[in-house]
């Protein structure tokens, strides 16, 4: 199993971006049966990694009484069977950041689900510079942001990592969803959700708001 993250150093800026969630994903639609399993696998590695001094995104003086995360619980109605809709002629494109910085990213496809009796669409993005190395050429990265957003869960949205699957089905789950590195710590860059994907519903699944106080 590859570390939970991955974390680039961004030297021309000197500050950190975090993007991605290093997990490797099934995205292939089968069975609920360990769903359940699967979550609170993905939850423990979560803390492990922040609880990790070499790893965890937290100052020192959040880290050192780390014991959790927090979770909404375990809930198989935000674990989706979603249609996948591949993009190729789709055009590169900067994706703003929490910096002056700018990623390369282009559509990859489109995901369209049904979720509290309406049908939603979100964007999942590649990203140019990564799609060439071997252990992320198949990564797709989804931002998006709902309707807990500044509520239950980070303002400024949350992420989803994803694999190119092999047919037109994709599995999407939202109790994967976890906060950008900069709702943690402001020295990290990170990607602005774009507003195609914000969705007028709430997602009640994945990681809250951290609460630093």
């Amino acid at each position: 199993m590859k570390q939970l993250f991955l974390v680039l150093i961004l030297l021309s800026l000197g500050c950190k971006e975090k993007r991605y969630h290093d997990q490797e994903q099934d995205n292939t639609v089968g069975p609920v049966t360990g769903a359940l399993e699967d979550i609170m696998q993905f939850q423990k590695k979560m803390n492990m990694e922040f609880k990790d001094p070499e790893t965890s995104p937290l100052p020192d003086r959040y880290r050192k009484d780390f014991t959790t995360l927090d979770f909404y619980e375990p809930d198989t109605t935000y674990r989706i069977k979603a249609k996948f809709t591949r993009t190729p002629e789709a055009l590169p494109f900067m994706m703003p950041t929490t910096t002056e910085r700018q990623t390369e990213e282009v559509v990859f496809g489109i995901i369209t689900f049904s979720l509290h009796g309406r049908t939603h669409k979100l964007e999942v993005y590649q990203n140019q510079e990564l799609m060439h190395q071997e252990k992320y050429r198949d990564y797709l990265f989804l931002p998006f942001a709902d309707l807990t957003n500044g509520e239950e869960t980070y303002g400024g949205g949350r992420y989803l990592d994803l694999t190119i699957p092999m047919g037109d089905t994709i599995l999407l789950d939202f109790n994967k969803a976890y906060n950008p590195y900069c709702a943690y710590n402001p020295k990290y860059s990170c990607p602005l959700v774009p507003k195609q994907n914000r969705l007028d519903i709430p997602i009640a699944a994945g990681v809250k708001e951290f609460k630093k106080g």
